[in-house]
C-alpha cells in the first residue's frame, strides 16, 4: 500500500517526528506548558507571610537590642553619655541644615513652576478660548446659513411629493 507525500507528513507529525525541510532550522517546541495553580499560588502566599513574620520578629529583636545597648551604654558613665548627646545635637543640627536647603530648593522649583503657568501655559490656553470661541461663531453661522435653508427645502419638497402622492399625480 502506498502513502502519499502529505500523509506521511501527518504520519510522521503524530509520531513526534519533526517535519522541516531545514532541520538545522527547525524550532523546538516545548511538550507541555506549565502553569501555576490556585494550590501554587497559596503556597507562594504562605512563604511570602512566613518571610514577612521572620523579618519583623528579627527587626524587633534588633531594636530591643539596640534600646538594650544604649541603655546600658548611657548608665555607665557621664562622660561618655555627654559625649554621644553632644554628637546626637550636632547630627539633629547637620539634619535641619539639609532640610532646610531642601525646603530652599523647593521654594526655588515651585516659583520657576508658577512662573512657567503664568507665562507659557496661560497664553496657550487662552489662544485655545479664542480658537474655541471662533469655531463655535463658525458652526452658529453654518447652521443658520446652511443648515436651515437645506432643511427647509427638504421639508417643502418632502410636502409637495406628498401632496403629488395624494392628488394622484405621484405614485408611492
Amino acid at each position: 500500500m502506498r502513502h502519499t507525500k502529505s500523509e506521511k507528513l501527518e504520519n510522521d507529525a503524530t509520531l513526534g517526528y519533526t517535519v522541516c525541510y531545514n532541520h538545522s532550522m527547525a524550532e523546538t517546541q516545548p511538550s507541555t506548558s506549565t502553569l501555576p495553580t490556585a494550590q501554587d499560588a497559596e503556597r507562594e502566599a504562605e512563604r511570602r507571610n512566613r518571610q514577612t513574620s521572620i523579618a519583623l520578629v528579627v527587626s524587633a529583636l534588633i531594636f530591643i537590642a539596640l534600646v538594650a545597648l544604649a541603655v546600658f551604654g548611657l548608665t555607665r558613665d557621664a562622660k561618655v553619655t555627654e559625649t554621644i548627646r553632644d554628637i546626637f545635637i550636632i547630627f539633629l543640627a547637620l539634619e535641619s541644615l539639609i532640610i532646610g536647603a531642601a525646603l530652599v530648593i523647593l521654594i526655588i522649583q515651585l516659583a520657576s513652576l508658577i512662573n512657567l503657568l503664568n507665562n507659557e501655559i496661560k497664553p496657550i490656553l487662552d489662544a485655545t478660548n479664542e480658537t474655541i470661541n471662533t469655531l463655535r461663531g463658525t458652526t452658529e453661522f453654518l447652521g443658520q446659513n446652511l443648515v436651515e435653508p437645506v432643511m427647509k427645502l427638504n421639508s417643502y419638497l418632502a410636502g409637495l411629493q406628498r401632496m403629488l402622492e395624494l392628488v394622484g399625480l405621484k405614485k408611492k
